[in-house]
């Protein structure tokens, strides 16, 4: 079993960054592919981004050149960086974590965490 917890969501003035964190812990070294999604009010959760264990990357076509991913293996932590934030961007943001070694986007992700709010201000 895989426990992840995200961080650093909270309220930003439109053109602003943040960045989210999603800790893993459990079953760490069973851990390949990680991702977050994005839920909109009454609306289904929506894939934003993802990276694989060998740091291939995955963004959603839509949010390309504001939002990056990354990891940081030693503290089996996960990182969502988005800039030039929009009020379309607000949400509840959802990090998942999978063994899957294939290509990202086939990744159905077995773990998840419990969300972050991230609310952009106009």
């Amino acid at each position: 079993q895989v426990y992840l917890e995200e961080s650093g969501g909270g309220l930003v003035q439109a053109g602003g960054s943040l960045r989210l964190s999603c800790v893993a812990s459990g079953n760490v070294f069973s851990i390949r592919a990680m991702a977050w999604y994005r839920q909109f009010p009454g609306k289904e959760r929506l894939f934003v981004a993802a990276i694989g264990s060998g740091n291939t990357t995955r963004i959603a076509a839509s949010l390309k050149g504001r939002f990056t991913v990354s990891r940081d293996n030693e503290k089996n932590t996960f990182y969502l960086q988005m800039s030039n934030l929009k009020p379309e961007d607000t949400a509840v943001y959802y990090c998942a974590a999978d063994p899957y070694t294939g290509p990202l986007k086939d990744v159905q992700y077995d773990w998840w965490g419990l969300g972050t709010q991230v609310t952009v201000s106009s």
